[in-house]
């Protein structure tokens, strides 16, 4: 018997009727053995902004309710969202996806919890653990020993100048991860593979909105979690799709880009200095004053993650291709289509860019990964 793991990018909802945002991915999601999301946003009737929150909705409690009508099972909360708007609506919107029935990973009431990994039964009695962490955190929104928040896998950067003789010229940017988070993880991951037989990490990392890109502590990070026994790596935060690799044989994901993320824009946002410091990072981004969906050109493209699992392993692996259009609505595109083929030849595109050695065919249940020879 094969078992069916799904994992979608970004969910930030933002708008009167959340259920419209799965109408069209619902029965997917619903048929999966396990559908998993990261929430970048808060279920919760009230808060206060923190000052370090940069974009930051209150979206209403019932939010989770329609997550878990779209078929979600587990959510992670570790992300760079996770306390916008206070320790009183961090706990109150976890309360909310718990209450509508899904399980919450990567962050909790301390370091210990944020830490602990959520572990589900299959139908064969495989056992698969979930694991999240962020690499994306404003300061303080990490777990510790008496503070509430998500598990972190921090990073350092160090900016070299290349010409030192040319005081303002561009400098060349080193990433590593941060040495005390790495290990956590890496005990995380090895304490979780003696209770399951399949370990799932998801990473809130990378670099967002820039083209095919992969930080060299992404690059770290992978390694050394599949080293230590992680099956899969599941990356978000990205806002576009990103390359996959294949890390003896388990794969890596690091980006699914975006699921259902509504993002409103008005000509007050679009003229502001933060916006367009941010816009020239992408290929293409032209504001949309009508559109729930104001990202790049590029963020239309999506997918949901796809893994197989069965006898303890996983034993194929793949996505299925997503179109996100201006209504903010992810939709399955059907294989022989012309967006169908446009997401793939983007991820082969921006696979090779970034010298990753993934490769993908079109299969008959998904889009399959497979390493280049």
């Amino acid at each position: 018997m094969t078992h069916v793991v799904l994992a979608a990018g970004d969910l930030a909802p933002d708008r009167d009727d959340y259920d419209e945002s799965y109408v069209a991915t619902r029965d997917v999601l619903r048929a999966a053995d396990i559908s998993f999301g990261q929430l970048e946003t808060s279920f919760a009737t009230k808060g206060v902004r923190l000052p370090q929150a940069r974009h930051a909705v209150l979206a209403r409690p019932d939010g989770a309710d329609a997550l878990a009508r779209a078929g979600f099972d587990i959510i992670s909360m570790a992300g760079n969202h996770v306390l916008d708007w206070g320790n009183d609506a961090f706990f109150e919107t976890k309360a909310n996806l718990e209450r509508a029935g899904m399980k919450v990973v990567g962050a909790g009431a301390d370091i210990a919890e944020a830490r602990r990994p959520v572990v589900t039964t299959l139908g064969d009695g495989t056992r698969v653990a979930m694991l999240a962490y962020s690499s994306i955190l404003p300061h303080s929104y990490w777990a510790d020993e008496r503070r509430p928040g998500c598990a972190p896998m921090r990073a350092h950067t160090l900016y070299e100048q290349i010409e030192h003789d040319q005081p303002g010229t561009p400098a060349r940017i080193h990433t590593y991860p941060h040495r005390e988070d790495l290990v956590a993880l890496e005990a995380d991951i090895r304490a979780a593979k003696q209770q399951a037989d399949v370990v799932l990490v998801s990473l809130h990392w990378g670099i967002h909105f820039v083209r095919a890109a992969i930080a060299d502590y992404q690059r770290d990070v992978a390694r050394a979690a599949i080293a230590a026994g992680a099956d899969a790596i599941l990356g978000g935060h990205a806002h576009i799709l990103k390359g996959c690799e294949l890390i003896d044989g388990n794969p890596v994901y690091y980006s699914l880009c975006n699921f259902a993320t509504d993002l409103r824009m008005d000509p007050v946002h679009a003229a502001s200095r933060s916006f367009n410091e941010i816009r020239v990072l992408a290929e293409e981004w032209e504001p949309d004053f009508e559109s729930l969906y104001n990202f790049p050109k590029a963020s239309r493209r999506s997918m949901v993650a796809r893994l197989e699992i069965a006898q303890g392993r996983i034993v194929r692996s793949g996505f299925l291709p997503l179109y996100i259009d201006r209504d903010a609505v992810p939709r399955f595109v059907e294989p022989g289509s012309a967006r169908h083929a446009e997401v793939v030849d983007y991820m082969g595109a921006v696979t090779q860019e970034a010298g990753l050695n993934a490769r993908y065919r079109t299969g008959e249940t998904m889009v399959e990964l497979e390493a280049a020879a």
